[in-house]
Formats: structure tokens, sequence, C-alpha cells
């Protein structure tokens, strides 16, 4: 069959019929290119925003680790400067004491002056006269007592170096009359070989006499009294102060 331009219309068909083809054939696989190329992207999407979580899980978990090591470090730290503080005070306040004790045992040694050592105790006799409670001050303050006589030896020694002088010692019995003790509050060596013949005699109706002197040369108003006498406590006399060397506090 032909048109009035003179070419078949059979060949007018297949044309169309192939080209049609063709084109659906065309369209089809582009569709399909499309579709894949959508998958890959997605995929990628998806790939990235899981590393991206991750990435961000691991910076948490980077910043919590990092967060906990410092608090643990500057607790660390503060406990440190704590300890530091505690032993600065600590070492400043034993310095303190050793300036202390240095000063005092100077004081000790310049009061020790014009002290006298015999075995274990520096002995202090005065020049001057006080009563028994002030003579007992002026030891005390230097951190010494009136003397306290142990024995036989302790007694000679303070007899010959006693002179003419009149001495009081840390013996009375102004607590309970009669009832003699030593500055420390012990009763012992009490022997009849250091009083004076007939001392003490406050038992005797002299209800004052609560103290006690030692003589080694009595004046001539006192006769040959040698040795240990109970006398007023209000009395003005010398004294003597015993420090033993244990009780001095060295640096």
């Amino acid at each position: 069959m032909y048109r009035e331009d003179g070419k078949s219309t059979d060949n007018l068909y297949e044309n169309y019929v192939i080209r049609g083809k063709t084109g659906k054939d065309s369209t089809q696989g582009k569709s399909s290119e499309v579709t894949g190329s959508d998958s890959v992207k997605i995929r990628n999407y998806r790939a990235a925003v899981v590393c991206l979580v991750l990435l961000c899980v691991l910076l948490l978990t980077a910043v919590i680790v990092l967060c906990v090591t410092l608090t643990q470090e500057r607790q660390q730290l503060i406990s440190k400067n704590e300890n530091l503080t505690n032993e600065r005070e600590q070492l400043t306040l034993k310095i303190a004491n050793l300036n202390n004790d240095r000063e005092q045992l100077r004081t000790e040694l310049h009061f020790c002056v014009n002290w006298t050592r015999y075995q274990s105790s520096f002995y202090y006799m005065s020049k001057e006269k006080k009563n028994w409670t002030e003579s007992r001050r002026y030891c005390t303050e230097r951190g010494a007592d009136l003397i306290i006589i142990n024995n036989r030896e302790e007694q000679d020694f303070i007899h010959n170096r006693s002179g003419n002088g009149i001495f009081y010692i840390g013996l009375t019995d102004s607590e309970v009359e009669g009832t003699w003790k030593w500055v420390d509050n012990t009763t012992h060596v009490l022997t009849s070989g250091f009083w004076v013949q007939g001392e003490p005699n406050a038992g005797q109706g002299i209800v004052d006499d609560d103290c006690v002197v030692t003589v080694a040369v009595p004046p001539p108003e006192w006769g040959n009294l040698v040795g240990w006498l109970d006398v007023a406590c209000n009395k003005p006399f010398q004294w003597i102060c015993e420090k033993r060397i244990s009780q001095f506090i060295l640096p």
C-alpha cells in the first residue's frame, strides 16, 4: 500500500513499531540506572550517619574519662596541698617549740651562772633575805624549788657551804601541825640526826614555827644551835634553791 507521497505504509508501520519499542526500552534502562544510584547514596548516607554517631559516642566517652581523671587528680592535689599545709604548720610549731626550749635553756643557764653543781643537782644559796613563801617563789620562778635534803652527804655539802648564814629549806608543817613534809609532799629523811637537839619544838606550844632553816655557824644569840630549826615562816632568812639536772629542758 502506498501513500500519496509514494512511500509504502508497511515501512511506516515497521518504523513506528521499532521506534516505539526502542524508545520504551531506553526509558526503562534509564529508570533502572536512577534507582541503583539512589540506593548507593542511601547506603553511603547511612554509613556516614553510623560513623558520626560512633564518633560522637567515642568523643563523649573520652570527655567523661577525661573529666573523671581530672577530678581525681584535682582531689589528689587538694589532699596533697592539705597534707603539705598540715606538715608546714607542724614544722612551724616544732620550730617555735624548739626556739622556746632554747630560750628557756639559755635563761636557765643564765640563772645557773651563780649556782653550784653537786651530784645530780644545781644549788643556789641566796645572799639576800626573804620570808619562806617569797623564798620559795624565787626558786619556782626559775624552774627550781627550795632544797630537799635526801641524805647525809647532801646535808654535809650544804653545811660546808653555808658559812654563818641561816637558810630556809623546803620543809614545812604548815598544812598539818607536827606533820613535816617537803615541798614535793614527801616525808623522807626526817631523821633526828639533822635536827638541833630539842627541835622541832612547834608541838610544844609554839604553833607558828611551821618552817625550817639549816644553820652551820649560828649567830651568838643562837648559842650552839647547829642543824635544823623550826622557825616562823614570816621571818626573813636566806634560802637555798635546788634544781635537778633532769628538770632542764634540752633542745
